[in-house]
């Protein structure tokens, strides 16, 4: 039976020898990946500014571009590839409105005016035991509820979690890249899913 591992390693040998199918189906099975990457990086001011799928497109076109630099040893590290192009294009796009001239700093989108509210309005709270952790990544229909409470995390937690759980990347990992310990990284994830949890159930 073939894992999803072996069918990504599969269909990027396919796709760097040409073949467009093999393209269409590693573009189709990671559209939805690429999209949560892009929504969760970009925030609530980005996104009030700019099409999260036309970044979404543009990453998986200059994947597909420069897959022939891409060396697969395994799916994780596939993941983390399209991330880094990802984060990449929201660069760009965030380059291109700081050219433009717009302050966004100085606007405040409706959707955080609602969100900073809803805590203060005396709206039960959702049961803790349907609002874990490791529900809050798994269930699709609660993407959008993830992103408003990513919105309302402290940078340095909206980022560890980024790298543990949308990325894959191990404590080690995570410590290199941001200079910390690993203990000092299982400590800050802990908050920072914590931080999370307590959001995710307020909205």
């Amino acid at each position: 039976m073939q894992t999803a591992q072996d069918k990504t390693q599969y269909l990027v040998i396919r796709a760097k020898g040409g073949d467009e199918s093999a393209r269409n189906q590693l573009c189709a099975a990671y559209v939805e990946r690429v999209r949560r990457i892009v929504r969760l990086r970009m925030g609530s001011e980005l996104r009030s500014k700019l099409q999260s799928m036309d970044i979404v497109q543009d990453a998986l076109m200059a994947a597909l571009r420069d897959l022939d630099g891409f060396s697969y040893s395994s799916e994780g590290d596939f993941v983390r590839w399209l991330s880094g192009i990802a984060e990449n294009q929201i660069r760009g796009n965030l380059d291109r409105l700081h050219a433009a001239k717009r302050d966004m700093r100085r606007e405040v989108p409706l959707e955080r005016r609602l969100s900073s509210t809803r805590g203060q309005s005396g709206q039960a709270m959702h049961p803790a035991s349907q609002t874990t952790p490791s529900l809050i990544f798994t269930r699709k229909e609660d993407l959008d509820r993830l992103e408003q409470a990513m919105d309302q995390l402290k940078p340095a937690h909206r980022e560890v979690i980024m790298l543990a759980r949308i990325e894959g990347l191990a404590h080690k990992d995570i410590a290199a890249r941001i200079g910390k310990s690993t203990d000092a990284v299982g400590m800050l994830l802990s908050r920072a899913m914590l931080a999370l949890t307590k959001a995710f159930e307020r909205l």
